[in-house]
């Protein structure tokens, strides 16, 4: 049996994990699950999970989930505080990792796993927006298997030849084609979009998603992460990496190689097919995923996004192209900007506008490869910055 950690279990991405760990009760077992404030969630799950551990980053979370487990006979030990991510995370009997903390908040615990040889399932983009260079270098040097949980990055892994993720010039790879939904405003006109509210945004058509993702994909950000992303899980640049807007969501990548093939990987949108799939890797297990059935879908409609209606694309372009610190001010004006957003501080069209004033405010400088202060640094700087330009805009 495998040992799994799962961080951010409350969320979407934990609880489509513990569905699929639930379903294979031979090969996995849970030893600690993790959560922000989500006692109540999160002590159900032990209930059902029986976990070692279970730790809340807010402390007061911590001792309401310490009371809420108090009558459970072999109730896990509760530890609080974002050190205890990273902690559980190099268990000895943790086999797995699922990374799946939204925003840099995950980078330290993605950062611990992969220091401790696991197989760090990441579904945490931003770690590798922010210090790719910290995280493949830790996952290289230690022996750690990094496999990825958005369904792009897992649908692109599936269809390279096993070994060559890595090499994609020498296994015949042309291009990388990434496929987008176009989010709940693909077809809004762009002098629309300044209307747009956040139950707008957060209503995707396709995905069942946490509010900051959601408007990630409506803003079109999210692709514009995962482009970086893609950089660094398959060695490449963002020359060669293609956002096609595809509505329907059922090819979820595609790959196209030099003697004109293009290989696609299909299924209904559901996390749980990557997330089995990076579970039962080089195998395959029951995800609890419907069969996807083409005549019933009867069409695939592509087109290429649209650049006046999202900005944020070519905001993510720039940084990729930059290299160094950019893709991390990046990531960091955009959180900062999106929970303004959602705040109803400042209007959705505002979110690009931040972003792009405090990549204009800092400039582009190497990484410090030495360790995460230089990157921290930066991110907490971009952070200051875009709270200051989204004070400035809402005023």
């Amino acid at each position: 049996m495998k040992g799994i950690a799962i961080l951010g279990s409350t969320g979407s991405i934990g609880v489509s994990t513990l569905d699929v760990v639930g379903r294979h009760p031979e090969r996995f077992r849970v030893v600690a699950l993790t959560a922000y404030r989500n006692a109540e969630r999160l002590a159900e799950q032990c209930r059902r999970f029986r976990p070692s551990y279970a730790v809340m980053v807010d402390a007061a979370s911590a001792e309401e989930l310490r009371m809420l487990l108090a009558d459970m006979a072999d109730a896990p030990q509760v530890l609080d505080g974002a050190m205890a991510l990273s902690e559980v995370a190099a268990l000895n009997d943790v086999d797995y990792v699922m990374a799946a903390i939204v925003g840099a908040a995950g980078l330290m615990s993605s950062l611990a796993a992969a220091r401790a040889g696991k197989r760090l399932l990441l579904a945490n983009k931003e770690a590798l927006v922010v210090s790719g260079a910290l995280l493949m270098d830790a996952a290289r040097d230690n022996g750690a298997t990094l496999l990825p949980i958005d369904s792009e990055h897992n649908a692109i892994f599936q269809c390279l030849p096993p070994g060559r993720a890595d090499a994609l010039l020498a296994a015949g790879v042309e291009r990388i084609l990434l496929t987008a939904s176009g989010g709940p405003f693909r077809e809004t006109a762009p002098e629309g979009l300044a209307a747009v509210t956040p139950e707008q945004a957060v209503a995707h058509p396709n995905w069942r998603m946490g509010r900051k993702i959601s408007v990630d994909s409506a803003t079109m950000m999210n692709k514009g992460l995962e482009i970086i992303e893609a950089c660094w899980l398959f060695a490449t640049n963002p020359e060669r990496i293609q956002v096609v807007v595809h509505p329907q969501s059922v090819i979820h990548s595609m790959v196209q190689y030099n003697d004109g093939s293009v290989l696609a990987q299909l299924g209904n949108p559901d996390m749980r097919t990557p997330i089995a799939h990076a579970l039962g890797w080089p195998e395959r297990i029951d995800a609890g995923v419907a069969p996807l059935d083409l005549i019933e879908i009867a069409r695939l409609d592509f087109e290429p996004p649209a650049p006046e209606r999202f900005p944020c694309l070519r905001l993510a372009y720039r940084a990729a192209g930059e290299g160094g610190t950019a893709p991390a001010v990046l990531n960091a004006a955009n959180e900062i900007a999106v929970a303004a957003f959602l705040d109803r501080r400042i209007a959705f069209t505002d979110i690009a506008r931040v972003v792009e004033q405090t990549m204009d405010l800092l400039p582009t400088v190497p990484v410090d490869l030495g360790g995460l202060e230089h990157v921290l640094g930066v991110d907490a700087e971009a952070r200051r910055l875009a709270e200051q330009q989204s004070a400035a805009l809402a005023a």
